[in-house]
Parts: structure tokens; sequence; C-alpha cells
């Protein structure tokens, strides 16, 4: 894992948040539990064509579920999602859930990546994995870079792309009013975060006139969006995920607010994103209930929109802190190794 050389804050920031990894560096994957075992008012929003989901209907604003204990976010493709059990398990023995006529159900939701190709496929994360990344878990700093479900996460697989390391990064961002608003993003992009014609970040330079992506003519020519040999494996699948979390008291309709506008950052900060062969989701978390009395009620009907803005900006430097703590694997170098990139250089302190 790279020494952090920066501070853009934390997921963990956010009182009730604890955050565990579980990673097998062998086989380079692994997996990440976002515990709230408090309770949290929580909502997905799943933008890629390419999904691996746990409970993301329960969390739609017309549900009657109205609390959220934990987001696991694993590698090992719809395989990982197996260490949900664990994360249950866990809850369970501590009497975390929603309190029924036969005990406590802890709700659990998820989604994972498609690292299948870059490790040893056949080791995924489990329930055994779950319990322990839930056992692991801290409110205190917590790993970043290549651990957890960032450990086999890799970008720029498109045809025009340049293949990076991705990995797990974190930030957060403090408002008006105590109320602070934070992410953790596991970038595993079929796009790239580096644009390959100016070897910037598209976060912090944008540059999207200078990008490279296929034309009319390529497609119709068969060129395709993906390498060949990933056309000929069955398609190049990706996927990045993550969690935005914040102490503001919000309805899970404004939660739901919130993620939608929290994949305004990943579109600012991956090119292409979104894809067909991507399963992009953000889960939206309102943890502990602070809230802004001084507000009148219009204002408290934009309270939402703040938040999802700042969402916006702390998934995208959380994308940034990911790739700049990712470490050189063979056939994916870091950011550092390839463009020269630090944190330094992309965002001066």
């Amino acid at each position: 894992m790279a020494t952090p050389s920066h501070d853009w804050g934390s997921l963990s920031q956010i009182s009730g948040i604890r955050v565990g990894h579980m990673t097998d560096a062998e086989a380079l994957t692994g997996c990440t539990v976002v515990l709230t075992e408090g309770g949290s008012v929580a909502a997905a929003c799943v933008m890629g064509g390419a999904p691996a989901t746990l409970g993301t209907d329960a969390l739609r604003p017309l549900q009657n579920n109205e609390e959220l204990h934990a987001v696991l976010l694993a590698g090992g493709s719809a395989f990982g999602l197996a260490a949900a059990a664990g994360v249950m398990r866990f809850l369970e023995e501590r009497d975390v859930g929603v309190r029924t006529r036969g005990g406590r159900v802890p709700i659990v939701a998820g989604a994972a990546i498609y690292d299948l190709a870059v490790g040893h496929g056949r080791v995924r994360s489990t329930e055994t994995w779950g319990y322990e990344a839930a056992v692991a878990a801290t409110d205190g700093p917590f790993g970043r870079g290549n651990v957890g479900a960032g450990t086999g996460a890799t970008t720029g697989k498109w045809r025009g792309g340049v293949p990076l390391r991705g990995g797990l990064g974190t930030a957060a961002l403090c408002l008006a009013g105590g109320i602070t608003v934070a992410a953790l993003v596991v970038v595993n992009a079929i796009g790239d975060a580096v644009n390959p014609a100016t070897g910037r970040f598209y976060a912090t330079d944008g540059g999207f006139h200078h990008s490279a992506l296929p034309t009319i003519e390529d497609w119709s020519a068969g060129c395709g969006f993906v390498r060949p040999w990933e056309a000929r494996d069955g398609g190049a699948f990706n996927t990045t995920i993550g969690v935005v979390a914040t102490n503001a008291r919000l309805t899970k309709a404004q939660v739901a607010r919130v993620a939608q506008m929290a994949h305004l950052g990943l579109a600012r900060s991956l090119r292409p994103v979104h894809t067909s062969g991507d399963g992009d989701t953000l889960f939206a978390l309102s943890v502990g209930g602070k809230q802004r009395r001084d507000l009148g009620a219009a204002i408290h009907g934009v309270y939402a929109d703040v938040i999802g803005s700042a969402a916006a900006d702390v998934v995208a430097l959380a994308v940034l802190d990911a790739m700049l703590m990712a470490e050189s694997i063979p056939g994916y170098p870091s950011v550092r190794e390839h463009w020269g990139l630090t944190a330094e250089v992309v965002l001066p302190q």
C-alpha cells in the first residue's frame, strides 16, 4: 500500500460509521464493509449496465424499509456477494437489526466489482471474509489503495485506454452548520481516470475535447469498444462502486437524490463511465441525524441538493485518492509510475 502524502478526509469522519477490510494480496481480491450499527437512512443508485448488487430494491424510496446496518463492497463479481452473510452474522451476534417476532434481522446491502481476471479468479470473497472485515472495522483511519474491495481494481480497459491500477479511495468535506459529507469509492472502471491524450486527471483538468473515444465509423468497421482479446473472452467487465454518507438528517427520498447526484462525481472523473460493461453503483447514507434547525421549510426543500452537490465533489476526490494510493502490478502500473502523478501535482495542499 502506498504511503499517503495527502489527507482529503475520510468516510470514517462521519460519526456512527466504521470501515473494515479483508484483503488477499496474493489472490488480488478482497472485501470492504461499511458498518452503521446504529442504523442509517439509505438509498442506492445503479447507473452501470452490468451490476452485481444485493438488497438495493429495499432501499427504494417507496419501500417500507427505513434502516440499513451495513454496506458490503466486494471483489469476486457476483460470487463475492456471499460475504454479506458474514456481515449479517457479525451484526446478529451484536443484536443489531430490525426487530421481528423471530429476532433481529440485520439489513445489509452490497455491490461487487469484477476482478476475476486480475488475480486468482477462483478465490473470491466469502462469508468468512465478510465476518473478518466487519470484525476489523474501525472508526479511525483505514487502509486505502489496494486493500479490501480495491485489491484487484484496475482501470483503462477500453480500446483507447491506458491500463492502470485502480483501488479504494476516500474523501470528506465539511459544510456550514457542522454538516459533513464523505465518500469511499472502489475504482474499477472500463474507462480511464487519466486522459490518455494529456496525462492529466479528468477530475481536475477535464480535457474531454482531447479524448479519443471510438467514432461511429470505428463501430461500423467492427473495431468495437474493447480490445480484441477482451471481446473474444466475453467482453470487459468492470464496475466502480462506493458509499457516500452524511451526518445530516435526510428523508429516504432525499437520500435517494443524494445517491443520484453523487454519480456526477464519477462522470467528472472517469471516461467513459456508466457503460454496458460497468455496474457502477453508489450507496448513500444519512447517519446520526444532525439537523439544521435554522433553515426554513422552503430551504429544506433544497437541503438535499446542497449535500448531493458536495457528494459529487467527494466522490471525485475519492477517485483521485484511490488512483494515487494504488501500487503497480504486472500489466497495470500505478499513475505515479506511468504518468508521474502525485497528490502535490494534482491538488497542491
